[in-house]
């Protein structure tokens, strides 16, 4: 086990009662009030961080982007036209965490090079309505980790799109998919590269950079899934699965084979909705976290090989992050 000795501060943002933080690895928790600078209420869709900004941690809010600092426990909002909107995905530039880019609901992409301190609006088009969410959102923003010019986007409901400059421009990318109900993007390395796409109807993989997408029927009585995420070791995948959102079950699937094959992680317990994301950062490879929908969280310390149930339970549950700093 690599024990990172650096403090570890583990955070949870929830739809409706802010940011929750825990210094001992989710044994105890606090959540700042509203005097911190977030709402005590706020709801909370994404959290972003990186390795260049230990203790910064940046929430996409009902009330726009803030950056947090983790010792302090104190949010800084960052004033943008996103104030009105929700914001459900950021992701940070991993040569340069001044570049930032937001995706909201209604669809759009807004894009920073200071820090925060001015956005611009992403010239692209997206779906104004669907079926499910009336307003389509997107759900998940990556910056490829063999060329940071590479961005992926998952849209709720709108497909796939992907740029080369960095954000600047998009490409939707839809060919093959059973469907564009897009919860989760992942890029995995294996000799070759391999994109996976969780979607509400099941797990899509393409080979060649987003152009066809392959459907993959998972070993599990559901097809929904909703995070894809590469292990902090770069070998396993991790796959969120259930019955649906928020669900009532579901399971952490695992492979050890580049997606070749999944297991179930085994997550101890009765779970009472479906697993939604996983939290892992490079400073400790074997430390990982995972939260169900309505608000059960989950630790492994043996890069999820074994878990624990932790004893506290949030309401609905939507992302986590963990800093070491």
């Amino acid at each position: 086990m690599t024990r990172s000795n650096r403090s570890q501060t583990l955070c949870v943002g929830t739809a409706g009662l802010s940011v929750w933080f825990s210094d001992d690895l989710g044994e105890s928790w606090a959540r700042p009030y509203s005097e911190s600078g977030l709402y005590l209420e706020s709801r909370v869709w994404a959290l972003a961080q990186h390795p260049a900004l230990p203790g910064i941690v940046f929430a996409g809010t009902d009330s726009g982007v803030y950056r947090g600092d983790v010792r302090t426990r104190q949010w800084t909002h960052l004033p943008s036209a996103m104030d009105r909107l929700a914001v459900w995905s950021l992701a940070l530039h991993p040569d340069d965490p001044q570049v930032m880019v937001a995706g909201v609901q209604p669809a759009a992409l807004y894009r920073t090079a200071d820090g925060g301190a001015t956005w611009r609006k992403v010239r692209h088009k997206f779906a104004e309505r669907c079926i499910f969410v009336d307003r389509p959102r997107v759900t998940q923003l990556l910056f490829d980790p063999d060329d940071p010019n590479v961005m992926w986007a998952g849209v709720e409901i709108d497909g796939v799109h992907r740029s080369a400059d960095g954000g600047r421009t998009w490409t939707k990318l839809v060919d093959g998919l059973v469907s564009q109900d897009i919860h989760g993007l992942a890029v995995d390395r294996n000799g070759g590269r391999t994109i996976y796409c969780a979607t509400n109807k099941g797990l899509h993989v393409s080979r060649d950079e987003g152009r066809h997408w392959r459907f993959r029927e998972l070993p599990s009585p559901w097809q929904y899934c909703r995070a894809v995420q590469v292990g902090p070791d770069g070998r396993r995948l991790f796959l969120t699965n259930g019955n649906g959102p928020p669900g009532s079950t579901g399971r952490l699937l695992v492979s050890d084979d580049h997606g070749a094959n999944w297991r179930d992680a085994g997550l101890p317990g009765e779970l009472n909705s479906t697993p939604w994301i996983v939290a892992m950062n490079p400073a400790d490879r074997d430390l990982l976290f995972c939260g169900t929908n309505l608000g059960q969280l989950f630790r492994s310390t043996d890069g999820g090989r074994s878990w624990l149930k932790l004893k506290r339970e949030f309401g609905e549950l939507r992302t986590l992050a963990w800093l070491a700093h």
